[in-house]
């Protein structure tokens, strides 16, 4: 039988990358550097399957592209806000996904996050790096206390159910929710939280805010001036989501006037570029897309892109089908 053709846009974990070369005919970007369009479109004409991540950018474009061969997009992550599912549902093109598997890494990153821009974590470990460290003193890199506070959480799927978790059984905190949904009460009772209709209504309440929901043109910039001006002054946002989410404007002109009291983001708008306005802020945390950076988390990430391929191939519906 004749192996189903698939290109892999970027190098995956090793275990992974061994495991497609046995079940398929592979291509990998060895430079494992983005793809262009005209890249993904001949990918698209060439292979029986893609396997994009989130820095591939699959337009409509790249998807209407005339006698396309392949007929899966294999995402290798949980978002999937890069792919035109508008198109592709038009292409009639299945679009999986790998959820479940990072969101426990996700969630350890927010708590990362949070727990860094609280007390000051990146200031003090700069001073010492710079050799400016002149000894303890009572008035020194004073931060923030997180147990005990109130946590937002926006967007109750899998990795915000795990931040609550995290943050009411770890630290104690009190957590209310903002989700599209109504979330089960039961559910909402393992953590004692609450839910809220709006962000509006949310923003006010919480010590953090921590942005857990999904991207794509629903969500943009939902993180803007008027969602950050109901903040408490000395409230934290924390973003570990998508980089669309926040309008990183208006979040650049909280941190300089001060109207927060500080931020942590992995994910940027147009990343892997960051505004030298973002870069000049203080008060904010930086991490370079992390969420999901574990040996565990990546390899069972890739393994799940095999199960949703073999699921394919073999005439079975993909238990992570998206479109």
């Amino acid at each position: 039988m004749v192996k189903p053709s698939i290109m892999v846009t970027r190098r995956w974990p090793a275990a992974v990358e061994a495991q497609l070369s046995e079940r398929f005919n592979v291509a990998f970007n060895k430079s494992d550097k983005p793809l262009g369009q005209d890249d993904l479109r001949e990918a698209m004409t060439s292979f029986d399957a893609v396997l994009p991540t989130v820095t591939d950018k699959i337009t409509a474009p790249v998807l209407e592209v005339p006698r396309a061969k392949a007929k899966i997009l294999a995402n290798y992550g949980a978002g999937y806000s890069h792919i035109d599912t508008e198109a592709a549902r038009c292409a009639n093109i299945t679009v999986t996904n790998t959820p479940d598997v990072l969101s426990e890494c996700t969630a350890d990153l927010a708590m990362t996050l949070m727990l860094m821009a609280a007390r000051r974590a990146s200031d003090g470990e700069k001073e010492l790096r710079e050799g400016h460290w002149d000894g303890w003193r009572p008035t020194h890199l004073i931060g923030t206390k997180v147990s005990g506070k109130t946590l937002g959480i926006v967007g109750f799927g899998r990795i915000g159910q795990e931040m609550a978790k995290r943050a009411h059984f770890g630290f104690g905190m009190k957590i209310i929710v903002q989700n599209r949904s109504k979330v089960a009460p039961d559910l909402l009772a393992q953590f004692n939280a609450t839910q809220v209709d709006s962000l509006e209504e949310l923003m006010p309440l919480c010590d953090f805010v921590s942005l857990h929901c999904p991207g794509g043109a629903e969500n943009r910039h939902i993180i803007n001036g008027k969602t950050l001006d109901l903040m408490r002054p000395n409230a934290f946002l924390i973003n570990t989501a998508r980089g669309e989410i926040v309008n990183e404007r208006d979040l650049i002109h909280a941190l300089w006037f001060d109207t927060i009291g500080g931020a942590a983001l992995d994910v940027f708008e147009g990343e892997p570029r960051i505004s030298d306005d973002l870069m000049a802020c203080d008060k904010l945390v930086m991490l370079p897309h992390l969420g999901s950076a574990t040996r565990e988390a990546r390899e069972a990430m890739g393994f799940r892109v095999i199960e949703n391929l073999n699921d394919f191939f073999e005439g079975r519906a993909p238990r992570d089908r998206v479109i």
